[in-house]
């Protein structure tokens, strides 16, 4: 028989891919950069919210209402490798690691939909 607590347990002790991801626009070239502690939920997430019409980039919600899905594409930049201790907190390596691809493809103003933030240089 299926343990299923267990099976449960085991899914949330289990490390998700997490990193940072581009959101391409495929028509203008323009690109929004962000990362997520589960690159999976955090792609779900924004390809729902632009669907429905509530991301929270308003420019990207635009350009993406204009052209349409077909136009987006949604890809993993770079993965953060999880650590051997299971309560290390990720967030700081998540914040330098999208600020290291944030500039290096520099995603502001014709190039993409990120906006500087004064003296943080993590995207919105």
């Amino acid at each position: 028989m299926i343990d299923k607590k267990k099976l449960k347990r085991k899914y949330k002790e289990t490390v998700q891919p997490m990193g940072v991801y581009r959101i391409t626009n495929k028509v203008n070239g323009k690109i929004f950069i962000a990362s997520g502690i589960n690159l999976r939920a955090a792609l779900n997430s924004n390809r729902f919210q632009l669907n429905f019409g509530m991301h929270r980039n308003k420019e990207l919600q635009a350009a993406y209402t204009q052209f349409g899905e077909q136009h987006f594409s949604f890809d993993v930049l770079d993965y953060l490798e999880p650590k051997k201790d299971p309560g290390y907190n990720y967030a700081e390596d998540l914040k330098v690691l999208e600020d290291m691809w944030l500039d290096k493809l520099q995603p502001y103003e014709n190039k993409g939909y990120n906006r500087r933030k004064a003296g943080a240089g993590q995207s919105e």
